[in-house]
């Protein structure tokens, strides 16, 4: 693991129905603060994977990308430095939700098909109505701006996320850059025995807890646990 001087960009992936607007909340104050450039990836939602991985390899023309990524951001991220090792400065992946392709347990798989169902049964505003009855206030804003804006191509992107094949432990193993891991005690779509795993299975990586209280009060917490630990490993002592 060679160091490098400093990250050319850092990239960051929205979780499954999220958006731009959260991504730059949880990591851009860090990234700002560090003079670092930064690009939060506002998902197509015809094709999010697509779209995410497009971003990445575009910012690799600059330099080395400092990968970060939510839920399902967060399992891009990781499989494209697994893809990349040449181009990936270090990761941080936040609220990992499942490992393997095998996902019939996975809560947030099963959460993004129900809803998907939901939404081409109902419509739009039954399912945010829904949703806001039975969420925190500060998830069911996010969500209500992220779900409009990406309606009504909503539903094939949640079942595009559903479906989607989360790294398989030989994946993990084979990425070489430094992974900060930040998962939630008390999540239970991103299950905290997910993140110990992917710690215990990633060559170079670290765990960080926080609560899902902390983060919906400051989403920034996500940033300044993650890229404020990461750098500092990879960026040699003067």
């Amino acid at each position: 693991m060679p160091d490098l001087p400093r990250p050319a960009v850092a990239v960051a992936l929205p979780g499954t129905g999220s958006d731009a607007h959260f991504a730059r909340r949880a990591f851009g104050s860090a990234c700002a603060a560090l003079d670092l450039p930064f690009l939060a990836v506002e998902p197509d939602p015809r094709r999010v994977i697509d779209s995410y991985r497009a971003a990445l390899d575009a910012a690799a023309r600059s330099g080395p990308v400092l990968v970060t990524g939510i839920s399902l951001g967060a399992a891009v991220a990781v499989d494209w430095a697994a893809q990349h090792p040449e181009s990936v400065y270090g990761v941080v992946a936040a609220l990992p939700a499942w490992t393997g392709a095998d996902t019939t347990g996975c809560p947030a798989a099963l959460s993004a098909a129900a809803t998907a169902a939901q939404l081409r049964a109902d419509g739009l505003d039954a399912v945010i109505t829904r949703m806001r009855e039975s969420s925190p206030a500060w998830l069911a804003d996010a969500l209500t701006r992220s779900w409009t804006s990406q309606w009504p191509d909503l539903p094939a992107a949640l079942e595009e996320a559903a479906n989607y094949a989360w790294p398989e432990p030989e994946l993990l193993a084979r990425v070489t850059a430094p992974v900060e891991i930040i998962a939630a005690a008390d999540d239970p779509v991103h299950p905290f025995a997910v993140a110990e795993r992917w710690t215990a299975l990633l060559p170079h990586a670290t765990l960080h807890t926080i609560t899902l209280d902390e983060l919906g009060a400051d989403p920034s917490i996500l940033g300044a646990r993650g890229i404020n630990a990461l750098l500092p490993r990879r960026i040699p002592a003067p």
